[in-house]
């Protein structure tokens, strides 16, 4: 999809919009609610279910266009409604408990997975026989889609792994090379990334365009470990270098989604400062005509890199301009993912059946994958078979990279134990710490106790707070 939404599971910092994607289109467009009904020229009813419709209730567009495919193929009729995200879990929630028997599939993006299965609302994909299908999908989304007993409740058809999008001129110019292994050296660590970005600016580039394009790299263990509390080094150096990229101007200040960040994918972008990146009174960074206008002679820069999931491939490609096939693809410092459409069957559902079939068609076909991976124009499917087989596609925007291989080793490296159902609120709450550090509001060591302070309150009687940082 290619969608704004609520966080990823390893999404902390500053940041507390982020945007997945999942697919090749613009979603979330419609009025929350909104149906869409899929045409299609048959109305026959599924030969094996002798069921004639499904009904879809999802967060964007992607199934839309996996619905009008199925309807193609099966002579289904599959009936979608999209939901916006902030809307959606309620949405669902409600239709469940009041024991609607539509719809029949629905979807759940990581975050929201846990308190779906611990209501009831995914059936168990198992009685369907899903077991028959483990090791066919990349082993972390695999076990997304489980819930803590290890029963399979849902399936995504992509995989989100995150990377660093680069300029190769701007690495070529500046560091010498624009080999991925070797620019991946420069984001290895993240000391390694404030010596990189220093380096840039002195060459007269951004490093990122705003202090958030790491979120997804944040770092590399549990917020909670046996009930208590763990806040690891490589979270506090995550923390020092944001404050680092902000307190020394190593970015062009352009905030995520906001105008100037897409000017800075495809060139040229007005540098703005602390107090200006979310705009003026003049100035208005979510409207692309005005912002133009009031920077038009701003001092300019060009940003070398961006940190996105693997989605970030389609946004890349509708907003790079003509600096496309100057882009390239690196790990960043940890491994990460962001976000991920997960499919599953409503436990209310009268046609379970078919609904499984729907299922299987958008998951584990490679014939779907290949039809999705054309059509969307590069998303990353989960199916392994797929990846292998498309293993040495090129995409001519990242200068005749290899993507799908990429993916499929960072997908690897991806240790799903490590998410908690803890993550976001207590990601929250360190991004706050980190906020008020770069803002002056407080000291680190105040701003650390105030994080404490809120996962203490937030979880009391659930999860030990010890204070370790402060010792």
């Amino acid at each position: 999809m290619n969608w704004k939404k609520v966080v990823s599971m390893l999404l902390v910092g500053v940041m507390t919009l982020s945007m997945t994607a999942c697919g090749g289109k613009d979603a979330g467009t419609s009025a929350p609610g909104t149906e869409v009904s899929n045409a299609g020229t048959e109305k026959g009813a599924d030969a094996a279910t002798g069921d004639q419709k499904l009904v879809v209730w999802t967060l964007s567009q992607d199934l839309v266009d996996f619905g009008e495919r199925y309807q193609e193929k099966t002579g289904v009729e599959v009936e979608t409604v999209i939901i916006q995200p902030a809307d959606y879990p309620t949405k669902v929630q409600t239709a469940f408990q009041g024991g609607e028997t539509e719809p029949d599939i629905v979807v759940g993006e990581p975050q929201m997975l846990e308190d779906f299965y611990d209501m009831g609302l995914f059936a168990n994909l198992d009685e369907f026989g899903a077991k028959d299908y483990e090791g066919q999908i990349v082993d972390y989304v695999w076990e997304v889609g489980q819930d803590a007993d290890g029963i399979q409740r849902a399936i995504s058809y992509q995989i989100t792994p995150a990377g660093i999008y680069y300029r190769r001129d701007i690495a070529q110019e500046v560091f010498g090379t624009d080999d991925p292994d070797e620019i991946g050296k420069h984001f290895a660590t993240y000391d390694a990334i404030l010596d990189a970005a220093k380096t840039l600016k002195a060459a007269g580039y951004r490093i990122f365009a705003s202090d958030s394009e790491i979120n997804y790299f944040s770092g590399d263990s549990a917020w909670v470990v046996d009930g208590k509390l763990n806040v690891s080094e490589r979270r506090v150096e995550y923390m020092d270098l944001v404050v680092e990229l902000y307190k020394q101007d190593l970015t062009a200040y352009a905030s995520q989604w906001a105008t100037p960040w897409y000017m800075a994918m495809a060139g040229e972008v007005p540098i703005l400062t602390a107090e200006t990146q979310w705009g003026t009174d003049e100035m208005n960074i979510w409207d692309a005509e005005n912002f133009k206008e009031v920077t038009a002679d701003y001092e300019t820069t060009e940003v070398f890199a961006f940190g996105l999931p693997a989605w970030g491939v389609l946004t890349m490609r509708d907003n790079v301009g003509e600096t496309a096939g100057k882009w390239g693809v690196c790990a960043g410092p940890a491994y990460g993912f962001g976000g991920g459409t997960y499919i599953g069957i409503s436990s209310n559902s009268e046609r379970k059946d078919t609904a499984w079939d729907f299922v299987k068609f958008c998951t584990l076909d490679e014939e779907t994958a290949d039809w999705w991976i054309e059509f969307s124009q590069g998303d990353t499917v989960s199916l392994v078979s797929a990846l292998e087989k498309h293993a040495d596609d090129t995409n001519e925007v990242y200068g005749g990279q290899k993507l799908y291989s990429f993916w499929l080793e960072q997908a690897k490296g991806i240790d799903y134990s490590l998410v908690t159902r803890y993550d976001k609120q207590i990601g929250d709450a360190w991004g706050e710490a980190i906020s008020n550090i770069k803002s002056g509001a407080m000291t680190k060591e105040e701003a650390i106790s105030n994080f404490y302070d809120l996962v203490e309150s937030t979880f009391a009687g659930e999860i030990e707070v010890s204070r370790d940082l402060l010792k």
